[in-house]
């Protein structure tokens, strides 16, 4: 159903955006000879080849933990690929997907976690609106950090220069296409590819007009930090400290207990989670709760070391010297992966960060993870890979526009980070949010899970398979193209729920989400799921 969704919204944003555009033996023959003509420095052109909508291609060579074996397309394009050498040492691979329904505008997609894939459903998702659009492998293959063993040009490729190379690149390849410039420049991406965007306003402020960066991994060394010591933190299976699978659900309900009526209304959807001062005392095995003692209940209850992990979780990470290193894990994102990903008993992908990055020993034990390699990541900071610059002027005075989102439930990167580099924003330029408002607007998500998924309204058009509509109000990136072009601001972003997570079976309820520092909040009376009936207050 999201292929053929996604080819009728192209062909709406056709309409809206651009005329359409049939494939022409011009088109064809243009797109056959590009690869031949171009002349990209220190570039192998591979190929540039007619792709029709509706084909499936394959990449038998694609690294299996990209798991991105094959890719439907939505619309008529040339595809163009090459590799381009960054140093003796290291390449990036990347792909330019040139739409015959061109509207004149370019993009570029982002990667995720430390891969190392390029992300072929983001390429046809923005194609597939005519934007010539391109995406690298970030200067490596595959999802794990191995190739930045004792290769630092590979680990700059990472951060910061496979993007900005790919963009350099990719504008060029565009233009020798369809011989004229593009009008207008948009970047969009979420995890590691909300950092990447970050990284291009704060280092790259010419590249883009528009900028959507969602669950932004930030931060990025105190982020690993923080991923990386849950493993130590909950430890191996069996051992004391660990909290059990089963327990996650109890966790969770427990939570909504405390926090959920904090934005007027109980639905299982925490609208403001930083608001939650989760105690989980009341799970302590041998605790009266209601009058009802659960010393007898060992499926139920944590132990007391259990308990002091659990608070540890949702409390922030410190260094020694009582200095934050990275936010607690926000309430709500145990209900959307955060036990899978954190509290299984075994390391986290980041942990590659220290291994391959850090102190180049694959053999490094992520168990032995310590608060002083915290701040020997955080010292080193390799390339400035941190990405928390708060002078975002050179940016705003290029005249760029950057839409900054965080999902409230999100359990891979807190969502509790976002806010703080807004405000770390605000400091460094002194502006207050109404000043902000000119170019860098931040919008919180309540009930998304990383990037997409969860219980609430979460489906904002970040990404194909996360699209509703191409109406801006309720598509981010369709809401950028009216900030940038036509100085639409948002001031709000409508996401849809459907019933079951299944666009098939209707639409459950939709949600205004809030531009920062406003709140949604459930005015007590009405609808619940009308989003009328809330206020961002």
């Amino acid at each position: 159903m999201r292929s053929s969704a996604l080819i009728f919204l192209a062909t709406l944003a056709q309409s809206a955006y651009g005329a359409p555009a049939n494939v022409t033996n011009d088109f064809s023959s243009k797109c056959t000879a590009l690869a031949s003509s171009l002349n990209i420095p220190h570039g192998n052109v591979s190929s540039s080849a007619l792709v029709s909508a509706g084909s499936t291609l394959q990449f038998p060579n694609s690294d299996p933990s990209c798991g991105r074996s094959s890719q439907s397309v939505s619309v008529n394009m040339c595809r163009v690929t090459l590799t381009i050498a960054t140093s003796n040492r290291s390449s990036i691979a990347m792909e330019a997907w040139l739409p015959a329904n061109w509207t004149g505008r370019f993009l570029s997609t982002g990667n995720g976690g430390l891969g190392g894939c390029i992300q072929y459903e983001d390429l046809d998702y923005a194609a597939s609106l005519g934007f010539a659009t391109v995406g690298t492998n970030n200067g490596h293959n595959g999802m794990t950090g191995e190739s930045f063993l004792n290769n630092a040009d590979v680990v700059e490729d990472y951060a910061y220069r496979a993007l900005h190379t790919g963009v350099v690149v990719g504008k060029k390849i565009s233009a020798s296409f369809y011989g004229a410039e593009h009008s207008k420049s948009y970047y969009l991406g979420c995890s590691t590819g909300g950092r990447q965007g970050m990284k291009e306003a704060q280092t790259f402020p010419e590249d883009f007009d528009g900028i959507v960066a969602g669950a932004p991994a930030m931060a990025f060394n105190n982020l690993t930090s923080w991923s990386s010591h849950m493993f130590p933190l909950n430890g191996l299976p069996g051992t004391s400290t660990f909290i059990p699978l089963e327990m996650w659900p109890v966790i969770a309900q427990d939570i909504m207990n405390q926090c959920d009526g904090n934005d007027g209304l109980v639905d299982g959807i925490l609208e403001s989670p930083d608001l939650c001062e989760y105690n989980p005392e009341g799970l302590t095995c041998g605790v009266a709760i209601n009058g009802t003692n659960m010393s007898g209940n060992t499926t139920n209850c944590l132990t007391p070391t259990q308990v002091q992990t659990l608070k540890s979780i949702y409390s922030p990470l410190l260094d020694a010297n009582g200095d934050l290193v990275y936010p607690r894990l926000q309430p709500g994102a145990e209900r959307t992966g955060a036990p899978q990903t954190y509290f299984m008993g075994q390391r986290f992908g980041a942990a590659d960060w220290f291994a391959y990055a850090i102190f180049n020993d694959p053999n490094w034990d992520p168990l032995s993870l310590t608060p002083a390699d915290y701040v020997l990541s955080s010292s080193m900071n390799r390339f400035n890979i941190e990405t928390f610059e708060g002078d975002l002027s050179a940016f705003q005075k290029k005249g760029g526009k950057l839409l900054h989102y965080h999902g409230l439930a999100d359990g891979v990167i807190s969502g509790e980070n976002s806010p703080r580099y807004y405000q770390h924003v605000s400091d460094t330029m002194g502006l207050a949010s109404a000043e902000l408002d000119e170019f860098y607007r931040y919008f919180t998500v309540s009930g998304m899970a990383h990037c997409a998924g969860g219980p609430g309204a979460a489906n904002i058009g970040n990404m194909a398979r996360n699209s509703a509509s191409l109406d801006p109000q309720e598509n981010v990136l369709m809401r950028m193209v009216e900030w940038v072009e036509n100085g639409k601001a948002p001031e709000s972003i409508t996401g849809t729920a459907f019933v079951d997570g299944n666009p098939e079976s209707g639409v459950a309820f939709k949600r205004r989400h809030c531009k920062w520092p406003a709140r949604n909040q459930y005015q007590g009376s009405g609808d619940t799921n009308n989003e009328d009936d809330w206020e961002c207050v």
